[in-house]
Protein backbone atom coordinates (compact mmCIF):
# COMPACT_ATOMS: atom_id res chain seq x y z
CA UNK A 1 0.00 0.00 0.00
CA UNK A 2 1.60 3.42 -1.12
CA UNK A 3 0.51 5.55 1.82
CA UNK A 4 0.55 9.53 1.24
CA UNK A 5 1.21 11.76 4.14
CA UNK A 6 -1.19 14.45 5.70
CA UNK A 7 -0.17 17.30 6.76
CA UNK A 8 -1.58 20.62 8.91
CA UNK A 9 -0.21 23.89 8.77
CA UNK A 10 -1.42 26.59 10.82
CA UNK A 11 -5.07 25.59 10.45
CA UNK A 12 -7.67 27.22 12.35
CA UNK A 13 -11.75 27.07 12.11
CA UNK A 14 -14.46 28.98 13.04
CA UNK A 15 -18.41 28.64 14.12
CA UNK A 16 -19.77 32.36 13.77
CA UNK A 17 -17.29 34.02 15.66
CA UNK A 18 -16.04 31.40 18.04
CA UNK A 19 -12.95 30.21 17.16
CA UNK A 20 -12.95 26.32 17.27
CA UNK A 21 -9.40 25.67 16.07
CA UNK A 22 -6.42 27.99 16.12
CA UNK A 23 -2.90 27.28 14.80
CA UNK A 24 -3.03 23.63 14.34
CA UNK A 25 0.17 22.26 12.61
CA UNK A 26 0.37 18.51 12.64
CA UNK A 27 1.84 16.12 10.12
CA UNK A 28 0.61 12.87 9.88
CA UNK A 29 3.22 9.88 8.52
CA UNK A 30 2.40 6.78 6.41
CA UNK A 31 2.47 3.50 8.86
CA UNK A 32 0.92 5.10 12.47
CA UNK A 33 -2.26 4.99 14.53
CA UNK A 34 -2.69 8.96 15.50
CA UNK A 35 -4.99 8.74 18.09
CA UNK A 36 -6.66 12.31 18.92
CA UNK A 37 -7.75 12.89 22.77
CA UNK A 38 -8.88 15.64 24.95
CA UNK A 39 -11.65 17.05 26.73
CA UNK A 40 -15.58 17.38 24.84
CA UNK A 41 -14.94 20.87 23.12
CA UNK A 42 -11.63 20.36 22.59
CA UNK A 43 -12.56 20.70 18.51
CA UNK A 44 -11.44 16.76 18.12
CA UNK A 45 -13.90 15.75 15.89
CA UNK A 46 -13.96 19.53 14.32
CA UNK A 47 -10.54 18.83 12.78
CA UNK A 48 -11.26 15.02 12.01
CA UNK A 49 -14.05 16.36 9.42
CA UNK A 50 -11.98 18.85 7.97
CA UNK A 51 -9.24 15.99 7.41
CA UNK A 52 -12.21 14.86 5.68
CA UNK A 53 -12.57 17.70 3.73
CA UNK A 54 -16.54 17.47 5.20
CA UNK A 55 -15.25 21.23 6.24
CA UNK A 56 -13.19 23.98 5.15
CA UNK A 57 -10.92 25.63 7.28
CA UNK A 58 -11.11 29.50 8.18
CA UNK A 59 -7.14 29.31 7.19
CA UNK A 60 -3.98 27.58 7.29
CA UNK A 61 -3.58 24.46 4.68
CA UNK A 62 -4.59 20.43 4.90
CA UNK A 63 -2.08 19.03 2.26
CA UNK A 64 -2.66 15.10 0.96
CA UNK A 65 0.49 13.68 -0.77
CA UNK A 66 1.63 17.63 -1.05
CA UNK A 67 -1.38 18.70 -2.78
CA UNK A 68 -3.85 20.64 -1.39
CA UNK A 69 -7.12 18.66 -0.03
CA UNK A 70 -9.85 21.08 -1.88
CA UNK A 71 -7.69 19.94 -5.41
CA UNK A 72 -8.69 16.69 -5.64
CA UNK A 73 -12.43 15.39 -6.76
CA UNK A 74 -14.61 13.55 -5.05
CA UNK A 75 -13.92 10.40 -6.68
CA UNK A 76 -10.58 10.98 -6.67
CA UNK A 77 -10.35 11.83 -2.85
CA UNK A 78 -12.59 8.76 -2.12
CA UNK A 79 -10.00 6.08 -2.99
CA UNK A 80 -7.04 7.94 -1.10
CA UNK A 81 -9.39 8.65 2.10
CA UNK A 82 -12.25 6.87 3.89
CA UNK A 83 -13.97 8.63 6.93
CA UNK A 84 -16.24 6.75 9.41
CA UNK A 85 -18.15 9.83 11.36
CA UNK A 86 -19.50 9.50 15.02
CA UNK A 87 -23.42 10.18 14.51
CA UNK A 88 -25.37 7.69 12.29
CA UNK A 89 -29.02 7.35 11.74
CA UNK A 90 -30.16 4.43 9.67
CA UNK A 91 -33.42 5.31 7.79
CA UNK A 92 -33.41 2.47 4.97
CA UNK A 93 -33.55 -1.08 5.52
CA UNK A 94 -30.25 -2.24 4.00
CA UNK A 95 -28.60 -5.63 5.23
CA UNK A 96 -25.67 -4.74 7.29
CA UNK A 97 -23.66 -6.71 4.36
CA UNK A 98 -25.27 -4.35 1.68
CA UNK A 99 -24.31 -1.20 3.91
CA UNK A 100 -20.39 -2.61 4.07
CA UNK A 101 -20.40 -3.09 0.25
CA UNK A 102 -21.50 0.48 -0.55
CA UNK A 103 -17.73 1.74 0.35
CA UNK A 104 -16.31 0.09 -2.61
CA UNK A 105 -17.60 2.58 -4.62
CA UNK A 106 -14.75 4.39 -5.51
CA UNK A 107 -13.33 1.16 -7.35
CA UNK A 108 -16.25 -0.02 -9.24
CA UNK A 109 -17.06 0.60 -12.74
CA UNK A 110 -19.79 2.74 -14.65
CA UNK A 111 -22.07 -0.04 -14.12
CA UNK A 112 -21.37 0.08 -10.23
CA UNK A 113 -21.60 -3.58 -9.78
CA UNK A 114 -19.70 -5.47 -7.28
CA UNK A 115 -17.18 -8.02 -8.84
CA UNK A 116 -15.78 -11.43 -7.22
CA UNK A 117 -12.58 -9.31 -5.45
CA UNK A 118 -15.33 -6.92 -3.80
CA UNK A 119 -17.69 -9.08 -2.19
CA UNK A 120 -14.86 -11.05 -1.08
CA UNK A 121 -12.98 -7.64 0.61
CA UNK A 122 -16.38 -6.94 2.13
CA UNK A 123 -16.35 -10.46 3.43
CA UNK A 124 -13.16 -10.37 4.69
CA UNK A 125 -13.79 -6.78 6.82
CA UNK A 126 -16.97 -8.45 8.46
CA UNK A 127 -14.82 -11.15 9.59
CA UNK A 128 -12.06 -8.84 10.78
CA UNK A 129 -14.99 -6.88 12.86
CA UNK A 130 -16.71 -9.98 13.96
CA UNK A 131 -19.58 -8.48 12.23
CA UNK A 132 -20.01 -11.92 9.17
CA UNK A 133 -22.95 -13.13 12.05
CA UNK A 134 -24.46 -10.22 11.53
CA UNK A 135 -24.17 -9.96 7.44
CA UNK A 136 -28.02 -10.36 6.64
CA UNK A 137 -29.85 -8.72 9.44
CA UNK A 138 -31.28 -5.20 8.29
CA UNK A 139 -29.22 -1.98 9.71
CA UNK A 140 -32.38 -0.59 11.51
CA UNK A 141 -32.31 -3.53 13.95
CA UNK A 142 -28.94 -2.97 14.99
CA UNK A 143 -27.71 -1.72 18.85
CA UNK A 144 -25.53 1.59 18.26
CA UNK A 145 -22.80 -0.34 19.42
CA UNK A 146 -22.80 -2.99 15.85
CA UNK A 147 -24.01 0.11 14.15
CA UNK A 148 -20.70 1.80 14.26
CA UNK A 149 -19.16 -1.11 13.68
CA UNK A 150 -20.91 -1.12 10.39
CA UNK A 151 -19.68 2.56 9.29
CA UNK A 152 -16.25 1.57 10.75
CA UNK A 153 -16.21 -2.00 8.55
CA UNK A 154 -17.48 0.55 5.39
CA UNK A 155 -14.44 2.77 5.78
CA UNK A 156 -11.86 0.20 5.83
CA UNK A 157 -13.53 -2.23 3.20
CA UNK A 158 -12.98 1.06 1.02
CA UNK A 159 -9.24 0.26 0.99
CA UNK A 160 -8.09 3.61 1.20
CA UNK A 161 -4.67 4.56 2.33
CA UNK A 162 -5.79 6.82 4.76
CA UNK A 163 -8.58 6.16 7.10
CA UNK A 164 -10.36 8.59 9.65
CA UNK A 165 -12.50 7.19 12.55
CA UNK A 166 -14.10 9.42 14.81
CA UNK A 167 -14.77 7.53 18.21
CA UNK A 168 -15.31 4.41 16.42
CA UNK A 169 -15.13 2.34 19.72
CA UNK A 170 -18.27 4.35 21.33
CA UNK A 171 -20.44 1.57 22.37
CA UNK A 172 -18.56 -0.66 22.00
CA UNK A 173 -17.88 -3.74 24.41
CA UNK A 174 -14.32 -4.10 25.01
CA UNK A 175 -14.16 -7.89 23.02
CA UNK A 176 -15.52 -5.79 20.16
CA UNK A 177 -13.62 -2.73 20.77
CA UNK A 178 -10.26 -4.96 20.72
CA UNK A 179 -11.64 -6.61 17.47
CA UNK A 180 -11.96 -3.31 16.04
CA UNK A 181 -8.35 -1.95 17.48
CA UNK A 182 -6.79 -4.81 16.17
CA UNK A 183 -8.13 -4.92 12.33
CA UNK A 184 -6.63 -0.94 12.61
CA UNK A 185 -3.27 -2.11 13.78
CA UNK A 186 -3.15 -4.71 10.97
CA UNK A 187 -4.09 -1.78 8.36
CA UNK A 188 -1.05 0.73 9.81
CA UNK A 189 0.73 -2.46 9.76
CA UNK A 190 0.18 -2.56 6.34
CA UNK A 191 1.35 0.93 5.84
CA UNK A 192 -2.01 2.63 6.26
CA UNK A 193 -2.00 5.92 8.10
CA UNK A 194 -4.83 5.89 10.84
CA UNK A 195 -5.78 9.03 12.40
CA UNK A 196 -9.02 8.30 15.09
CA UNK A 197 -10.91 9.77 18.02
CA UNK A 198 -10.65 7.83 21.10
CA UNK A 199 -11.77 8.41 24.39
CA UNK A 200 -10.83 5.59 26.70
CA UNK A 201 -7.42 7.26 27.27
CA UNK A 202 -6.17 3.50 28.37
CA UNK A 203 -7.04 2.09 25.26
CA UNK A 204 -5.42 4.78 23.41
CA UNK A 205 -2.00 4.66 25.61
CA UNK A 206 -2.12 1.00 24.46
CA UNK A 207 -3.18 0.75 20.73
CA UNK A 208 -2.14 4.28 19.53
CA UNK A 209 2.08 4.73 17.80
CA UNK A 210 1.26 8.81 18.22
CA UNK A 211 -1.12 10.79 20.66
CA UNK A 212 -2.34 14.17 20.03
CA UNK A 213 -3.69 15.60 22.56
CA UNK A 214 -5.70 18.92 22.41
CA UNK A 215 -7.22 21.38 24.45
CA UNK A 216 -9.56 24.56 23.89
CA UNK A 217 -9.02 24.35 20.04
CA UNK A 218 -5.31 24.41 20.10
CA UNK A 219 -2.37 21.37 20.36
CA UNK A 220 -1.06 20.75 23.89
CA UNK A 221 1.28 18.02 23.22
CA UNK A 222 1.46 15.53 20.43
CA UNK A 223 4.52 12.61 20.41
CA UNK A 224 5.17 8.85 21.08
CA UNK A 225 3.00 7.51 24.00
CA UNK A 226 6.23 7.11 26.16
CA UNK A 227 6.67 11.08 25.44
CA UNK A 228 3.37 12.31 26.20
CA UNK A 229 1.24 10.19 28.26
CA UNK A 230 2.44 11.69 31.33
CA UNK A 231 0.81 12.71 34.28
CA UNK A 232 1.43 16.62 34.49
CA UNK A 233 -0.11 17.12 30.59
CA UNK A 234 -2.95 14.57 31.65
CA UNK A 235 -3.67 17.11 34.06
CA UNK A 236 -2.93 19.90 32.06
CA UNK A 237 -5.41 18.80 29.10
CA UNK A 238 -8.23 17.21 31.36
CA UNK A 239 -7.65 19.80 34.31
CA UNK A 240 -8.08 17.09 36.57
CA UNK A 241 -5.24 15.43 39.12
CA UNK A 242 -3.95 12.16 36.92
CA UNK A 243 -1.46 9.22 37.93
CA UNK A 244 0.29 7.18 35.33
CA UNK A 245 1.40 3.40 35.78
CA UNK A 246 1.95 0.48 34.20
CA UNK A 247 -0.43 -2.04 34.11
CA UNK A 248 0.72 -5.53 35.00
CA UNK A 249 -1.06 -8.05 32.53
CA UNK A 250 -0.55 -5.54 29.30
CA UNK A 251 2.63 -4.06 30.07
CA UNK A 252 1.15 -0.80 28.76
CA UNK A 253 0.53 2.84 30.15
CA UNK A 254 -2.35 3.39 32.10
CA UNK A 255 -4.13 6.50 33.48
CA UNK A 256 -6.06 7.10 36.51
CA UNK A 257 -8.05 10.37 37.95
CA UNK A 258 -9.67 11.64 40.65
CA UNK A 259 -11.15 15.22 41.58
Amino acid sequence: MSTPGLKVTNLSFRHGANPILQGIDLDFQPGRHYVLAGPNGAGKSTLLSLLASLRRPAGGEILLAKRPLESYAPRELARQLAFAQQEFHFDFSFTVRELVAMGRRPHLGGWGRLGAEDRERVETVLGELNLSPYGDNLVTTLSGGEGRRCLVARALVQDTPVVLLDEPTAGLDIRQALFLLAAIRRRVQAGGLVVSVLHDLNLAASHADVLVFLQAGRVVAAGGVEEVFRPDILRQVYDTPAAVGRDAFTASLTASFRL
